[in-house]
C-alpha cells in the first residue's frame, strides 16, 4: 500500500477508537459550553462536569450522552483520515530523504497543515454535533435557539442549509481554522518529541503500545491546553439562531462570553474535555500506529 493509502486507512481506525472512547466527554463539554448565562440571582443549569452528567441521564438516559454521535461516527473516521494523510503528506514534502526523521520544529508544521485540511470538512460536521447535543439544555432553558427541534443529524444539516444555505452549515468556520490549527500544531509537536524522549532518539520503531498511549494521551491533552477558548467560541456561534443571532461574529462572541462571564466563561468545559482528550487520544494514537505497522 502507498503511504497515503496507510494513512487513510490507519487514521479511519484511530478515529473511530477515539470517538467510540470519547463522545459521552464530549457531550458533556458541550453542554456546559453552551448552557445560557443565569439570570442574577440565579444557579447555572448545570453546576459542574459532574452535575451535568446525572442531569443528562436522569433526563435523557445513558443514551443522551451519546447524543449528536450520528454526525461525527460518520465523518470522525473520514476526518482523522484527512488528518493523518495531510500530516503524512506534509512529512514527505520536509523531509531531506525518504525515511528521515524530522525533527520537533517540522512535526509541529505538519501539524499545523494537517489542522488546515481538517478544519473544512470538521466545521459542518461539528456544528451538526453540536447543536443535536446543546438542544436539550438549551430548550429547558426556553433559548430561542431552538425553537426547531431536530430529528437527527440529516435534520440538521437541512435545517441548517434551508436557512442559511452553505453558510450556514459552515457557520464557525473560522474559530474551527483557530483550533484545528495551532491545536494540531501542538498535538502532533508533543506527540513526536515525547515519543523521541521515551526512545532516547530519534528512532522510535521500537516503543511500545504502552509509550504510544503516553505520548498520544499527553499529546491530546496538550491540544486543548493551547486552544480551549477558541472552542468555546466555535460552540457558542454553532448553537446559536440562524435568524436571530446572539453574535455576529467570532469576535463578538469572544468579547459578549468574556464580558457576561469573565476568563471563566471561555474555560466552560474544560474539566471534561481534558478528561476525554486524554484517553481517546491515547485510544487514537495506538489504535493508529497499531494499524500502520500491520499494513507494513
Amino acid at each position: 500500500m502507498g503511504d497515503v493509502a496507510k494513512d487513510l486507512t490507519a487514521g479511519t481506525v484511530g478515529g473511530a477508537s477515539q470517538l467510540i472512547c470519547g463522545h459521552p466527554f464530549d457531550t458533556i463539554k458541550v453542554k456546559l459550553q453552551s448552557q445560557p448565562v443565569p439570570l442574577p440571582g440565579q444557579a447555572p443549569k448545570f453546576s459542574g462536569a459532574i452535575d451535568a452528567v446525572k442531569q443528562t441521564v436522569a433526563r435523557e438516559g445513558a443514551g443522551g450522552l451519546y447524543k449528536g454521535m450520528g454526525a461525527p461516527l460518520a465523518t470522525v473516521a473520514a476526518l482523522n483520515a484527512i488528518c493523518f494523510a495531510a500530516r503524512g503528506q506534509m512529512e514527505a514534502l520536509l523531509r531531506s530523504e525518504p525515511g528521515s526523521p524530522l525533527t520537533i520544529n517540522q512535526q509541529i508544521i505538519c501539524g499545523a497543515g494537517a489542522g488546515v485540511a481538517v478544519a473544512f470538512p470538521a466545521c459542518p460536521t461539528e456544528l451538526i454535533k453540536c447543536r443535536l447535543q446543546a438542544q436539550s439544555a438549551m430548550a429547558e432553558a426556553g433559548s430561542a435557539g431552538v425553537a426547531v427541534k431536530y430529528a437527527g443529524p440529516v435534520d440538521v444539516a437541512r435545517h441548517a442549509y434551508q436557512t442559511a444555505g452553505v453558510r450556514g452549515l459552515f457557520r464557525g468556520l473560522v474559530p474551527t481554522l483557530a483550533r484545528e490549527i495551532p491545536g494540531n500544531a501542538a498535538m502532533f509537536g508533543v506527540y513526536e518529541g515525547l515519543k523521541q524522549y521515551l526512545a532516547g532518539g530519534l528512532d522510535t520503531s521500537k516503543l511500545g503500545r504502552g509509550s504510544f498511549m503516553l505520548a498520544g494521551g499527553l499529546a491530546g491533552g496538550s491540544f486543548w491546553i493551547f486552544v480551549y477558548p477558541t472552542d468555546v467560541v466555535k460552540s457558542a456561534i454553532q448553537v446559536d439562531d440562524f435568524k436571530n443571532p446572539k453574535y455576529s461574529g467570532s469576535i463578538d462572541a469572544f468579547r459578549k462570553i468574556l464580558a457576561a462571564e469573565g476568563v471563566k466563561g471561555l474555560y466552560k468545559g474544560f474539566t471534561p474535555a481534558m478528561a476525554r482528550s486524554v484517553p481517546a487520544n491515547a485510544a487514537c494514537f495506538l489504535a493508529y500506529e497499531m494499524a500502520r505497522s500491520s499494513l507494513g
